[in-house]
């Protein structure tokens, strides 16, 4: 198998195995419950004694469809345990998050990924492989290694391309799945496997053929790191587009989603819905790994990371002015997640823009979110009920969250960030 260019795997899964996932959030934990049931014995690691103690008791710490019954069945099997410390297996799956800085090209962070490598390396021993799965710049997975030599001299690690010889095999395969629907996608999605070698792509794509009935496309680990970058920058550049149209068309005096409606008409025309700038773990980061690494050859990518980022400023300025307009009035968030009906706020636009509000206008900002619980931070943001909002001067829809829509149109100023009232 070449390492240049891809090819589809088909072999059967390996029997059953000791796994251990590294980082149970987001991905982790549902990666660990759906190889569990599987059949594989899982041990999932994580820093966070709560989160352990969660997993152990069959209680997920994230709201994912099916995760909650899907704990309690390999739970109870004992074929899914967790745990802070890092034990011995046969195989390891990293999935700790890659956050960025705030610097000029938002450089990631990737102690966690280090600290995961480190661990395991106290562990290894011949014939294991180490997977990354955690969103990272091209060559992570080489300086992972790197790492990995210098704490286990004793062991032999894979030089690109060349299978001869190594004790050790890794890889890494980006997860490419949308909250909401984590666990159906975790199990039908095409999986890439980039291997140092390609002993080690076909080892791993052998373990995820247990996991999922998608396409299996081998190549190697730096292209894979590439393609996982690729795809959230090809996405934030589409919906660059349809915010910018949103202000183009603020200024034009139009109404965007009539104009995005009618073009979408078009039969090779499909313009994505404009919102309050770009939000999750993955989409509004991992474009600037690639700007990082590429500044002069990725002007498109770092001017639509721009206009993602500018937008939520575009919004603030809409409710400002109405608030200042009417020193009486109160204004109502509707919506803080980073999407609708997931209870993700991470890199959030929409939290973002209530918490901006609420410290310039103390005592005049409402929101309103199903999944309020569940933010662990709320920074002085004051909740209340749907009904009661409804009653302020200013409503800001910013997250088309599924029981915001029985309404009918409200009375008041309406700045439209989701196309709620569209």
């Amino acid at each position: 198998m070449s390492l240049t260019v891809y090819a589809k795997f088909n072999a059967p899964p390996l029997p059953k195995l000791d796994l251990v996932v590294v980082g149970l959030g987001y991905i982790g934990l549902p990666t660990a419950a759906a190889l569990a049931r599987a059949g594989h014995r899982v041990v999932g690691v994580d820093v966070n004694p709560n989160v352990v103690d969660a997993v152990n008791q069959a209680r997920p710490h994230l709201v994912e469809p099916g995760l909650e019954d899907l704990l309690i069945e390999v739970v109870e099997k004992k074929a899914l345990r967790a745990t802070s410390d890092m034990p011995e297996a046969e195989a390891y799956l990293i999935a700790v998050p890659t956050p960025v800085g705030q610097d000029q090209f938002r450089t990631p962070d990737l102690s966690y990924v280090f600290a995961a490598a480190d661990a395991i390396a106290a562990r290894l021993r011949p014939g294991c492989l180490v997977v990354l799965e955690s969103t990272s710049p091209v060559g992570t997975t080489r300086k992972m290694i790197d790492r990995m030599k210098r704490a286990r001299p004793d062991l032999r690690f894979p030089e690109p391309g060349e299978d001869a010889g190594a004790d050790i095999d890794v890889a890494y395969s980006p997860e490419r799945v949308i909250p909401g629907k984590t666990l159906s996608e975790l199990t039908s999605n095409a999986r890439v496997l980039g291997g140092v070698t390609p002993k080690a792509a076909m080892r791993a794509a052998r373990i995820y053929r247990s996991l999922t009935t998608g396409d299996l496309l081998l190549t190697d680990d730096r292209s894979a790191e590439m393609v996982k970058l690729v795809e959230n920058a090809f996405r934030d550049v589409n919906i660059a587009f349809a915010n910018e149209l949103s202000l183009i068309c603020d200024r034009m005096e139009m109404d965007v989603w009539e104009v995005i409606a009618l073009a979408n008409h078009h039969p090779r025309v499909d313009i994505l819905k404009p919102g309050p700038g770009v939000g999750g773990h993955c989409i509004a980061v991992d474009p600037w790994f690639i700007v990082a690494q590429a500044p002069e050859q990725s002007r498109l990518i770092r001017t639509a990371r721009e206009v993602n980022d500018g937008k939520p400023w575009f919004i603030m300025d809409k409710v400002k002015a109405l608030l200042d307009g009417d020193p009486e009035a109160r204004a109502a968030c509707l919506g803080l997640t980073f999407k609708p009906d997931v209870d993700d706020f991470r890199e959030s636009p929409a939290l973002e823009i209530a918490r901006s509000l609420s410290r310039a206008y103390p005592g005049r900002i409402v929101c309103v979110d199903p999944y309020k619980d569940l933010l662990t931070d709320p920074q002085g943001l004051v909740f209340t009920t749907f009904k009661e909002a409804m009653t302020c001067q200013v409503l800001v829809g910013l997250v088309c969250h599924s029981e915001f829509y029985t309404m009918e149109r409200p009375k008041g100023h309406l700045v439209d960030a989701c196309g709620l009232w569209s």
